[in-house]
């Protein structure tokens, strides 16, 4: 399972941001076309945050939609697979343009 050791350097990026201080929550965005679920690195943020600074921290994970692009017709539209046809002229294979990336997007800290 990737999921957790992406976990694992997830926590181990906010916690060297963080210092001393104590993290209240962590809000990634996970995209669909990513390969990483989501609903597994919400499992394994717990596992992984304990002992730390991020103990008890809230996960929040945003996923964006997948976007494709037709390099035949230039239309773009929403993706469920990396592997799809053109919803307009069916033409494949398709430029995926979003919904593939994950990142940190933001940290919340107590003050000190």
């Amino acid at each position: 399972m990737h999921e957790l050791s992406l976990t694992r350097h997830v926590v181990s990026m906010v916690v060297e941001r963080a210092g001393a201080r104590r993290v209240t929550a962590v809000r990634l965005r996970i995209g669909r076309l990513s390969g990483v679920s989501a609903e597994a690195v919400r499992f394994a943020f717990d596992v992984c945050a304990r002992g730390t600074v991020a103990e008890g921290a809230r996960l929040l994970v945003v996923e964006p939609e997948g976007r494709g692009e037709c390099p035949a017709c230039g239309r773009s539209f929403p993706m469920e697979s990396v592997i799809e046809t053109c919803s307009f002229c069916r033409m494949t294979p398709l430029r995926v343009v979003g919904g593939e990336d994950m990142m940190i997007e933001s940290i919340e800290m107590e003050a000190g």
